[in-house]
Parts: C-alpha cells; sequence; structure tokens
C-alpha cells in the first residue's frame, strides 16, 4: 500500500499492537545441525491455525538482498527462499493450513503501479552504471585506489513477474520444497499446503483473502481459528480488518531504518559513492582473515495483533448518543475506508492528507460529526455511501488552505532548526589534528598531572609520519585540479582548507527542489491544474471528470477489499489527485461497473508493466514492438521520462511521468505476434488455479489417492470432515506428486526424493491504562503474546551482592540507621524485592491489584510457587489465563491433528458471546485401519 509512513505511526499510536517474536534455534551437536522439531508447542505461547504467505515479500529479499551479499546463481535463490520459509514455520508452526500465495496477473488498476515501478528501477540502474564509471575516472585521476570492477551478470529484479520463465521454474521449485517438507519434517504431517503460483490470476495478498471469505462463508466455518499472515505491506493490516475476524495476526521483519551499506565502487562501509576517496582497503583481523566477510545481524520479526488494534479503534470508534444503535464492525470499516484517502496502491493521495501531519486523526475527527449529523455509516457490505462522503470531503476542503499553510510553516522551521545544528555542530569540531599520548593537551587547572616523556624521538617520528600523510592527500587533490585544468586559486567558494570540493550539506544554501504550485501562496488551486493537469481552473467540467474517476476509484478500492475484484479493465487515468474541496455534488457519479472483464494474460502483462530494457523476458517478436520506431506502440516504453517531484524532496517519491497502455490498441499489435509463441511460451501465457498438497498421513489423502485411481474428471467437493472444515472444489493436475512415487529435484545441489510421501473472539489484552498512556512513559518490547512471562529470579547469594553493591545511604535518615534496617526499609529500585526465602517456602503473598498504581500490576511468582499455593492459580490474574489458554490451544491442535475439525466440547463464541450456532455436533473421525486397495 502507498502509505509509507502508516505503520509507524501505526505503532507508536498503539504501541501494544507489536510483539516481538521468539524464535527457536536449530542446534549443532558433533558438527551436525540438529533441526527444530515444529510439532512442540510454540515458544511464543500461542497456537495459530492457518499460516498465509504473501510470497513476493520473500521472493525479493532472498533474490536481491540489501544487508547481505547477493546468491550467485538462481539455485542459491531458490535455497534462500526455502530456508525464509522454514524459519517463518519455525516462528508460526501452525497446526492446519499453509497458504502459500504469488502475485499472478494484477488489476488493471494495479499494473499502472507496477508499471511505473519497473520503469523507474530499471532508469536507476542505467544511472547507477553512468554515476559509477564517472566515479571511478575521478578517483583514480586523485590517485585514490578501487578494486577492479567486476563483470558480472546484473540480476533483474522485473524477472519477478508473471509468465517469465523465472517464476515458472520457482513453481517448480516450490512443488519440490513443499513434497520434501511433506515427507521428511514432522510438523508439517497434517497440514493441508495451498500453491497458488503466478499463473493463479490476482495479487498474492487479495488471493489469501478470497480464500479466508470463502471459508468464512462456508457452514463449517470454525470462528475461533487463528490466523497468521507474513507480509511488510501496510494494506495487510487493513485486509485483516476487513476479514472482521477475531483472531488475527501478521508477521513482519521488524524495521531498521538507516541500515548501512557499502560503497558501490570500493565495498566499503561508512559513505556513499557520491563521497568515494579511493583509499585503500583497511585490513580484516590481524592476518586480514575476515577479508571476505561482510557482518550481518540476522532479521527479527515482530508480530502484529489485529486484535489489540480492534480493542484500541473500539475505544476510539466509540461514540455516544447516537441516534441509531452503535456497531463496532461497521465502524471498522469506515475506518479502513478513511485510510484510503492517504494513499493506496490504486490512487494518488490526496494533496492535503499527509499521514505525517495526523490526516488519519482529523478524518476520524470529522468522520464522528459526520455519523452524528447523517445517522448512518459510510459503508456497507463493500458498498459506499457517497452522500456522507461528500460531507468529510467537504470538512476537509474547508481546512485545506490552512494546512498547506502550516505545512509551509513547518517545513521553514524544521530547516531552520537543522540549519543551526549545524553550525553548533561546527563549531564544536576540534582542530584537524590533536597529538596523543604524552603530548596530549592537558585543560588548565586540571587534577591530572601530565605524564612523564618517554621515548620522545619515537613520539615526534609517529607524528611527522601523520603529518606526511596529510601532507600526501592535499598533494593528490592538487595534481588531480591541476590535470583536469582546474586551478586551486580563485575557487576559495568551493574548496575547504584541504583543497577538497566542500560537499552540499556543507553549504549554507542547499538547492531546493522547484516548486511551480505553491500551495501555501493564494491562487493554489489554479496553478495546481495549470501545472499538473495543464487546464484552467475555470474548467469546471474537466475538474468533474478527475473527481468522478476518483470516486468511481474510491467505490473500487473498498470493493476490492471487501468481495473481490470488481473490474479486471478498470483504472484511475491522471498521475494527480484532486482537492477535497472539489468533491460536490458525487452522489450520483457512480453506479455500477462493467460485467465480464477479465484478466490480461501473463505476456500481455509483460508487454503492459515492462520497459524496453527488460525485453529480454519476452519472445523475440513481442521484444521488437518495444523497440521497432515503426511499431504501433512504440511510444508505449518510453526511453527517459520525466519525474515529478510533486513537492517532495527524493526521486522515488516523486511521480513518475509515463503515458497510459491503451488496452485496445495493445491487444491489436499483439494479435499479430501471437502465431509466434512456442508451445512452452503458450503454457506459460496460460492462466492456472492453486495446487493443494497433503502428506500421507493426513485424513485427505486416501480420498484424493482414489480420485486419482479412479481418473475421475468431474469436479469434486472437499469433505470438510477431512480437511479442518475447509471445503473447495478439487479436479485432478496434469502433473501430480503421488505418495511412494519418486520426486526429482529442480536444484541440483539438492537431493530426489526417493520415497516420496505427498500428495501433488481473543482474550482482551489491554489494561486499564494502555489506551491513556499509550503515548507517554517508557516503553519495553514484549516477547511472545504472554505478557506475564516468567522473569529470572535471584537466589540468596544474588540478594547478598545486590545489597552489597545498592547505596546504602538511601533512606537512612528517613527510617533510622543501622545496616539490617537500612537493608529491608530503605527505598529505590530494588525495595519491593521481596527475600528469596520467603519465595522457596511458599509464604510471600502479593498485596492485591487494588492496592496497586495503575498499570503496576504485581510480578507473576514462579511455577512451582503457584502450584504449591491454590491461590495463586485463580489470583495470577492475566499468567494463569495465559497459561490455560496456551496449553487448550495446543490439546485442540493436537485433536485436530488425529483427523478431522472437532470444536471442544461448551464452546462459545467469543465475538457474540452466546453459543455457537452449527458447531455443536462436530465430525467423527475417519477409519483409521481402513486402506484402499489399490491391487
Amino acid at each position: 500500500m502507498g502509505v509509507p509512513a502508516f505503520f509507524r505511526w501505526l505503532s507508536r499510536k498503539y504501541p501494544s499492537i507489536i510483539v516481538h517474536c521468539l524464535e527457536e534455534k536449530a542446534k549443532e551437536y558433533n558438527g551436525f545441525k540438529i533441526p527444530v522439531d515444529t510439532s512442540k508447542p510454540n515458544p511464543n505461547e500461542v497456537e495459530f491455525d492457518n499460516l498465509y504467505l504473501d510470497m513476493n515479500g520473500i521472493i525479493h529479499p532472498c533474490t536481491h538482498p540489501e544487508d547481505k551479499p547477493a546468491p550467485k546463481n538462481e539455485d542459491e535463490m531458490m535455497v534462500a527462499i526455502f530456508e525464509y520459509i522454514d524459519r517463518l514455520f519455525n516462528i508460526v508452526r501452525p497446526r492446519r493450513v499453509l497458504y502459500m500465495a504469488i502475485d499472478g496477473v494484477a488489476p488493471r488498476a494495479k499494473m499502472n503501479q507496477q508499471r511505473s515501478r519497473r520503469f523507474r528501477a530499471s532508469k536507476e540502474g542505467v544511472e547507477l552504471t553512468e554515476e559509477k564509471n564517472k566515479m571511478r575516472e575521478e578517483v583514480i585521476q586523485r590517485g585514490g585506489y578501487l578494486p577492479p570492477d567486476e563483470i558480472k551478470e546484473r540480476f533483474d529484479s522485473n524477472c519477478i513477474t508473471p509468465g517469465t520463465e523465472f517464476m515458472d521454474n520457482l513453481a517448480k521449485c516450490l512443488r519440490y520444497y513443499v513434497a520434501d517438507r511433506l515427507t521428511n519434517d514432522p510438523g508439517w504431517h497434517n497440514i493441508t499446503v495451498f500453491l497458488s503460483d503466478a499463473s493463479v490470476p490476482g495479487e498474492g495478498e487479495h488471493k489469501i483473502m478470497d480464500f479466508i471469505r470463502r471459508q468464512r462463508a462456508q457452514p463449517n466455518h470454525d470462528p475461533n481459528t487463528h490466523h497468521c499472515l507474513c507480509g511488510a505491506d501496510a494494506d495487510l493490516i487493513m485486509l485483516g480488518l476487513a476479514t472482521h475476524e477475531p483472531n488475527f495476526t501478521i508477521i513482519r521483519e521488524e524495521f531498521k531504518p538507516n541500515k548501512p551499506r557499502p560503497c558501490a565502487l570500493c565495498s566499503q562501509m561508512g559513505h556513499e559513492i557520491k563521497d568515494c576517496q579511493g583509499m585503500a582497503r583497511e585490513k580484516q583481523g590481524e592476518h586480514d582473515e575476515f577479508a571476505d566477510t561482510v557482518p550481518v545481524s540476522e532479521q527479527e520479526f515482530i508480530f502484529i495483533r489485529l486484535a489489540v488494534l480492534r480493542e484500541y479503534l473500539e475505544r476510539e470508534l466509540t461514540m455516544a448518543s447516537l441516534p441509531f444503535p452503535f456497531d463496532f464492525e461497521r465502524s471498522v470499516d469506515d475506518w479502513v475506508f478513511m485510510c484510503f484517502f492517504v494513499g493506496n496502491d490504486f490512487l494518488p493521495h490526496l494533496p492535503s492528507l499527509e499521514i505525517r501531519e495526523g490526516a488519519i486523526d482529523r478524518l476520524v475527527g470529522i468522520y464522528k460529526d459526520v455519523v452524528h449529523k447523517t445517522g448512518g455509516y459510510l459503508t456497507e457490505n463493500g458498498f459506499v455511501n457517497l452522500e456522507r462522503v461528500e460531507l468529510i470531503m467537504q470538512a476537509v476542503g474547508v481546512a485545506e488552505d490552512n494546512i498547506f499553510k502550516k505545512r509551509k510553516d513547518d517545513d521553514e522551521s524544521f530547516k531552520r532548526r537543522m540549519k543551526e545544528k549545524k553550525k553548533r555542530m561546527k563549531a564544536e569540531q576540534g582542530p584537524s589534528f590533536v597529538p596523543g599520548g604524552q603530548f596530549a593537551p592537558q585543560a588548565l587547572g586540571g587534577r591530572d598531572r601530565p605524564m612523564a616523556v618517554q621515548n620522545a624521538r619515537q613520539a615526534a617520528y609517529e607524528m611527522r609520519m601523520k603529518g606526511n600523510q596529510r601532507n600526501q592527500e592535499a598533494a593528490q587533490s592538487l595534481r588531480a585540479m591541476m590535470k583536469n585544468g582546474k586551478s586551486p586559486a580563485g575557487g576559495s567558494e568551493d574548496m575547504d582548507s584541504r583543497g577538497v570540493k566542500r560537499k552540499a550539506e556543507d553549504s549554507d544554501s542547499e538547492p531546493e527542489p522547484e516548486d511551480n504550485v505553491r500551495l501555501w501562496e493564494e491562487g493554489w488551486k489554479q496553478r495546481y491544474y495549470k501545472t499538473k493537469f495543464d487546464v484552467d481552473a475555470t474548467d469546471d467540467e474537466f475538474r468533474k471528470k478527475v473527481v468522478q474517476s476518483y470516486v468511481e476509484g474510491l467505490c473500487w478500492v473498498l470493493r476490492y477489499y471487501y468481495q473481490g475484484c470488481a473490474s479486471w479493465k478498470w483504472y484511475f487515468p491522471f498521475h494527480y489527485a484532486p482537492f477535497a474541496f472539489d468533491f460536490k455534488d458525487i452522489k450520483g457519479m457512480f453506479n455500477n461497473f462493467e460485467k465480464g472483464t477479465k484478466p490480461f494474460k501473463p505476456l500481455e502483462q509483460l508487454m503492459g508493466v515492462f520497459p524496453a530494457a527488460s525485453g529480454n523476458f519476452l519472445p523475440q517478436t513481442w521484444r521488437a514492438l518495444m523497440t521497432d520506431p515503426e511499431s504501433s506502440i512504440i511510444d508505449f516504453y518510453p526511453d527517459d521520462f520525466a519525474i515529478d517531484l510533486n513537492g517532495k524532496k527524493y526521486a522515488w517519491q516523486g511521480v513518475a511521468l509515463l503515458p497510459f497502455v491503451d488496452e485496445r490498441r495493445l491487444r491489436a499489435a499483439l494479435a499479430d505476434v501471437y502465431p509466434d509463441l512456442s508451445p512452452e511460451e503458450v503454457r506459460r501465457n496460460s492462466l492456472g488455479s492453486d495446487v493443494l498438497f497433503v502428506g500421507k498421513s493426513h485424513p485427505l489423502c486416501d480420498f484424493i489417492r482414489e480420485l486419482y485411481r479412479a481418473e475421475s474428471h468431474e469436479d469434486t467437493e472437499i469433505p470438510a470432515e477431512l480437511c479442518h472444515g475447509i471445503q473447495g472444489i478439487l479436479n485432478l493436475d496434469e502433473d501430480p506428486i503421488l505418495p511412494d512415487k519418486p520426486v526429482e529435484s529442480p536444484i541440483p545441489t539438492l537431493r530426489d526424493i526417493s520415497s516420496n510421501c505427498a500428495i501433488g473472539i481473543p482474550n482482551k489484552v489491554l489494561k486499564p491504562g494502555d489506551w491513556e498512556q499509550s503515548n507517554r512513559g517508557p516503553w519495553r518490547p514484549q516477547l511472545g503474546f504472554n505478557p506475564n512471562r516468567q522473569q529470572a529470579h535471584l537466589d540468596q547469594s544474588g540478594f547478598r551482592k545486590l545489597n552489597h553493591y545498592v547505596d546504602r545511604n538511601q533512606g537512612a535518615g528517613q527510617y533510622g540507621s543501622g545496616p539490617p534496617f537500612e537493608a529491608q526499609h530503605r527505598g529505590g529500585q530494588y525495595s519491593n524485592a521481596p527475600p528469596p526465602r520467603n519465595y522457596q517456602q511458599g509464604n510471600y503473598r502479593p498485596p492485591q491489584r487494588d492496592h496497586y498504581p495503575q498499570n503496576q500490576y504485581p510480578r507473576t511468582p514462579p511455577v512451582n510457587a503457584i502450584a504449591a499455593n491454590p491461590r495463586f492459580q485463580h489470583g495470577a490474574h492475566g499468567w494463569d489465563r495465559a497459561m490455560q489458554s496456551q496449553s487448550t490451544a495446543y490439546q485442540q491442535n493436537q485433536e485436530r491433528g488425529r483427523g478431522g475439525w472437532r470444536p471442544p466440547h461448551n464452546q462459545q463464541d467469543s465475538r457474540r458471546g452466546g453459543h455457537q450456532q452449527g458447531f455443536g455436533q462436530g465430525y467423527g473421525l475417519p477409519p483409521p485401519s481402513r486402506r484402499y486397495n489399490w491391487n
């Protein structure tokens, strides 16, 4: 989702939604690596049922990582993807379903964003190569040293698009991977695995949402299913809320900004390519034994608990004195809808709404007023009430002028503070050279006496050598300038004392991107439409057309999130959004979308999103349409294009001004080259369906084997009692993976599988003070889902050592004197720690919770103390609840693994507070001993 700051804003406003993952690591014994047993209970003290992987968020970091060396070839990329999935499976440990979804052909509205990203990537790659060559020449002319430029084939990340050979090979490798894990990993034995590869139309996350919606609509759906979705996109949070599932968690990599990257020229850390001086590489270790190693810290993972986010939103969105009953689920839908205004993958965000400026909070405040006035919600089941949306837009439009002026004032204030900070830092800098050791300067009046002079000749020699090194660097810079025909004289404005050109940030006046709109000045609306759309602001018909397209987009995006793709061919035909003030009389601007639209085929999408530089992934005659000057669609593939910063500072934040692809012209041009496709290319250009895998011990295995034995070509429904309540339609695969048949590895470094065993409302978390004090006070990360995880306790010797080092003067004048009295009654951060002897004897009694200040609950005693004291079995508050829910969930999953989904006895629906309807009967176990006769 196009909201780079959304997750940061969300985690700061609602901090309790974040939980740091606990991960069990594999161990080594006598040189052998012992894998983790994922069939054991989850160390995070929660049991997940279904794990969904948005695979494109895994493929990209594994094929071209930013913080470590890239894989050498495609086989290493596949192995890295396997290891990444293994790590996620180890952390989550699903008990029912693993769903792996790769992005297929996207709707046209998404293809425009994909086209922009791929054209940018191609342009940035060319610019980086040119900059490297230019900087290499400059550094060598200055006498610097650079390692020889390696000639290697650059990995084009644009190949991670449906229809390419890379994606076809990835699907084959994932089939092998699933078969191997179902055969050899005990944690996979009762898992139902779905693989939705790039041949299946739709974005990965939306294919996952479609699966969840279909299962929720089944009469056998378990409403207490705990879902876990892996992905780093912000729209996953919106999609998870849109399901209204009470148990939904997102797992993603922990975001760590400003990661250091090596220089693209010399491969050394600490500077960028523009600052490279070509210095010789420092030795890594005494004997340069770490020369080829790159220190990389393993990426950590976090959980985003949408159940806790729902609690936060319930506090924030609850409204009193409504003229109708309050419905929290409807208000969540409205909150998701309002977030579309600050950015998404299909529409540009409104100019006046920036998430860093509190746009969502502003919209929520306006929304509460609108709901009171209109007497209803903005959305219902994926449909938008445009009359109520217009009231919100008009309220934002009234404040737009002040928003733009405040944005300018804040920007000027920030620049002024940064300028003053640079001046202070420059003033605090010391001299360029300060002698150290025995000749180091001493502060006047200091207590330390100067060091005695020892071996002064050697110290003076070292000082001279350092001075000579600085002189040599200055001489090299001077020779380079004279060689280039430049004179060192007269260049004092751009040169520092060493003869080196000053960096841009050293200048008092940094070049600012040109802004012709100037939204903070009068006449901003006229300038905006003239500059961005090349029309006069008085052209009301054009403005109405832009607003109508944006309104259609809002309806399309909401339908896409809640019901699926309403139209595969619709897209927003402008690069910029209108102002909120222009949303007038929008009630009748939208009726419905065109019915019966179909997605592009994979190769057709490649022609719509690829630049000419990535044409090598296409058939030869198709590629010629991108480069031939006589091609009827050559205007779709410009060699260069403008990027409008649109008030931003960096190019990646700007708008790529690319021409939109005309679908009719594209299809007409491709009609002439379709006969040139080979049979393999025709296969890659076809659309597929999801593939289901189960292990040999899965209850559904015998049923599927019987279908293949009978060679049934009819649609067959999945028996819900054999597959954890999951229902759907089965068709036979053309290239199945059957039990007891060997599976050939598509990767030479991995072994073949000789004997295959595979066929192709939660408890409340927020405490009373979390809402009021969410943005105040210190914050510590929570490990795992149990907030009362046991902490380490000191024994008697530890307490004696602690008492020895703690300041004994605290409280002496307040309570009395004497070591025994002080040790027991003085204040301080350790005063509440009970003596260890009382813990062991079980006599320690924590005060009641009512005696504690808000958010300061007593620590839970150790397990043995709880077992020994019946009082703790019911009085430990959150601890016993978490432990009971953990053990119950694991036992339930163990029962599920024995065959068929069966709800627990007297199960209640946590969302409605009553007994569930239609889930009391359960499903009988399949006959354990019956086997089909294959003879």
